[in-house]
């Protein structure tokens, strides 16, 4: 018995740090091209950036909200107190990662403002 114990005690362990190792945070994008002098194959390639960073954090996301679940799940003695530390950190890295993909969204944004309203600009004088 105390064999199954000890064996189940490591195989969870084993599958607690894979399942912690399998949630990478995302690397953000750097600077994105200015949209006032960028050509519009610039332009693609950085919200190509974007849009492969979102889904980067969208799969960070389910990842570290799938772990809290089985760690929760696997601390059967959890206390209420301990409960609501464990899920205020939870939402913490959730509210911290969403705050992350806002800015670089709006980084990104902020230039395609910028490179629309030069080629608007152009279209009217040309």
């Amino acid at each position: 018995m105390k064999n199954q114990v000890l064996t189940a005690l490591i195989v969870a362990g084993f599958v607690a740090s894979a399942a912690h190792a399998a949630c990478n945070y995302p690397v953000a994008p750097g600077a994105f091209p200015d949209g006032s002098v960028a050509t519009k194959e610039d332009m693609l390639a950085a919200k190509k950036l974007v849009v492969k960073y979102n889904d980067e954090m969208t799969a960070y996301l389910s990842c570290t909200k799938s772990e809290f679940d089985a760690k929760l799940a696997s601390q059967a003695d959890v206390t209420d107190a301990q409960k609501a530390d464990l899920t205020r950190v939870q939402a913490q890295k959730e509210d911290a990662a969403v705050k992350e993909v806002t800015d670089v969204t709006e980084r990104f944004n902020e230039q395609l403002r910028a490179w629309k309203a030069k080629n608007q600009t152009e279209k009217k004088s040309g």
